[in-house]
């Protein structure tokens, strides 16, 4: 018989074992609201001891879950946060309720900018539910799913400890839903899928984020269930 090479074996020599192909790289798959959101609806057991307010005027409604892939989620509405460092949009004259601060800074010491930084908030740390207790801190990579889009964020403060669905300016604007500070966010549904495995540094860079998200959220489809 002839070597793999063509070249005739020596007389005696055993069959040339086949070469066998290398195995083939799974494909990626794509990254999708829909994706995200069939996964979240399949799996919620709930971590919060109550339900969480939409808005503080409104009844308690909102369960927060842990998910499949050790991920936590919520559906809400999105507020907007303008707090922290200052910036042409977020500041002392968008609102009333402007802080010069953010529960986590950025690297170099100063609040986050909520002009700058796609930060999601999450509630207090209460009886209801405590952020470290799930692993949750400044910086956990977030996920924002409104409409077709998905988009990258960390987390960057913290808010009322019975009231959920906030995020930056930044944040906002990422979706589609920029405009004059009190009028941007939507009331329309929001998901936000945290990935408390995952720690996002520099805390504020987005593109640290996009890149943090796009390999966590790539390996989270492929080994959960749609």
């Amino acid at each position: 018989p002839a070597s793999p090479t063509g070249t005739p074996a020596p007389a005696g020599s055993p069959p040339a074992s086949p070469v066998a192909s290398p195995p083939a790289t799974p494909r990626p798959l794509a990254i999708t609201a829909d994706a995200l959101r069939s996964r979240a609806a399949r799996s919620c057991r709930q971590v919060s001891t109550g339900l969480f307010r939409r808005d503080a005027a409104r009844a308690p409604e909102v369960p927060l879950c842990a998910g499949q892939g050790g991920t936590l989620h919520w559906t809400a509405d999105l507020d907007i946060d303008c707090d922290g460092r200052p910036g042409p949009v977020c500041n002392a004259a968008s609102g009333p309720y402007f802080q010069g601060t953010t529960a986590w800074n950025g690297s170099d010491g100063r609040p986050l900018s909520a002009d700058e930084v796609p930060y999601v908030v999450v509630p207090g740390p209460s009886a209801r539910w405590r952020p470290a207790a799930s692993g949750v801190t400044g910086g956990t990579l977030a996920v924002l799913v409104h409409g077709g889009r998905v988009r990258y964020a960390v987390v960057g403060d913290t808010g009322p400890t019975d009231v959920i669905g906030e995020a930056s300016y930044a944040a906002a604007l990422s979706l589609g839903l920029g405009g004059a500070p009190q009028d941007a966010g939507t009331q329309d549904d929001v998901l936000y899928v945290l990935f408390p495995d995952t720690r996002v540094r520099p805390i504020e860079d987005p593109a640290a984020a996009r890149a943090a998200g796009r390999a966590r959220v790539s390996r989270y489809l492929r080994e959960t269930t749609p």
